[in-house]
């Protein structure tokens, strides 16, 4: 069965994917260092992983699997779930995929050097609705596309 793994922690689409999940009848896995609200339907379920770092990414990619989808903006952790076959998909609708993956990394560790030396001191551009709308469209898209391929 097709799943979505959200990595919780700061999403801004949740509510979106639990609709798509409800239109689909999908498992949600919502996973996060803290407790939140989700809603209360057995399709959708919050993990709240013990503190330290990357706790929530290792559960998410420990168990996601070809034909699941991953919604994340964390590259690091797009790149373990890309390579376990999973789609993967940013909150602003982006897809991370085995031919864009390598770049995205490379970017992610050149943007984390600039920040560190004091280069850029400011952070990235506010999320937008059109980011919302594109998500919703790109979430939608793999889904077809696994149910269609299974994968």
């Amino acid at each position: 069965m097709l799943t979505i793994f959200v990595d919780g922690d700061a999403c801004p689409v949740k509510d979106e994917v639990y609709r798509v999940a409800g239109r689909y009848q999908l498992k949600v896995w919502v996973v996060a260092n803290g407790w939140m609200r989700v809603p209360d339907t057995p399709l959708i379920s919050l993990v709240t992983v013990t503190e330290g770092l990357d706790r929530a990414d290792d559960w998410i990619a420990e168990r996601i699997e070809t034909g699941d989808v991953a919604i994340t903006s964390d590259v690091p952790l797009a790149d373990r779930c890309v390579k376990r076959g999973a789609r993967v998909i940013a909150p602003n609708g982006r897809p991370f995929t085995v031919a864009s993956i390598g770049a995205d990394l490379a970017t992610r560790n050149l943007m984390t050097a600039l920040r560190e030396a004091g280069e850029i001191t400011s952070g990235s551009r506010p999320f937008a609705k059109q980011d919302r709308s594109r998500f919703l469209q790109a979430l939608d898209t793999a889904v077809q596309g696994i149910k269609r391929t299974g994968r």
